[in-house]
């Protein structure tokens, strides 16, 4: 996408770390793109990199076709890991117990984990879809610890009252509510427009 002075693009860094659920971080890519005035910066982890090969039949080419800007995930002189580059989000999908734990204690060894370190001492949106099951005390400690900083957890979990009728819909409808977080909204997202109100019934009957 071409952008202009007078249309300075809305940056989103999209991670894809080595949890199980590939396809959020891909499908998000594929709707940012959709949307005008958008540009994605990229980074994978070599976990993600299996991860998308194993759920998705996916190698890293085809991921990174899907971003505006690629940057490896080693690299920490990329300008994602610099406070000074301007950034609107951060969404890591998914994120694994090992990249939370990272994220959680400052630990930034690679390009996921200094970027959303960033996005925390900026005070800067940062959505983390941790994926795991059962979790454990050191998970939702450190769960504690992002969401005390002023990240988001953001497990992907399906809502049912819109009565998805596919796998992709359950997946499309959790995105959507991600682009909502980031400010965001995606055209035509079903929504909830609640139950109408019982009917008033006589406390004597």
């Amino acid at each position: 996408m071409t952008f202009t002075p007078s249309t300075p693009p809305k940056r989103i860094i999209v991670a894809i770390s080595g949890a199980s659920g590939a396809v959020y971080g891909v499908r998000l890519l594929q709707k940012l793109a959709e949307l005008e005035h958008v540009q994605t910066h990229l980074t994978v982890s070599e976990a993600g990199c299996l991860n998308l090969q194993q759920e998705l039949d996916m190698d890293r080419a085809q991921v990174e076709a899907l971003a505006d800007v690629v940057h490896p995930v080693h690299n920490v002189g990329a300008v994602i890991a610099s406070g000074s580059f301007q950034c609107d989000g951060m969404v890591v999908a998914p994120c694994s117990m090992r990249t939370l734990a990272a994220i959680a204690h400052g630990m930034s060894d690679n390009l996921i984990a200094r970027s959303a370190d960033v996005m925390l001492k900026e005070r800067r949106r940062l959505i983390l879809m941790v994926r795991e099951t059962p979790l454990n005390l050191a998970h939702l400690r450190n769960m504690t610890s992002v969401t005390e900083m002023g990240g988001i957890i953001f497990p992907p979990v399906p809502g049912f009252y819109h009565r998805p009728q596919s796998i992709a819909e359950m997946v499309d409808h959790t995105v959507d509510r991600v682009l909502d977080l980031l400010g965001l909204p995606p055209v035509g997202a079903p929504r909830w427009g609640g139950l109408a109100a019982p009917e008033p019934t006589d406390p004597l009957l």
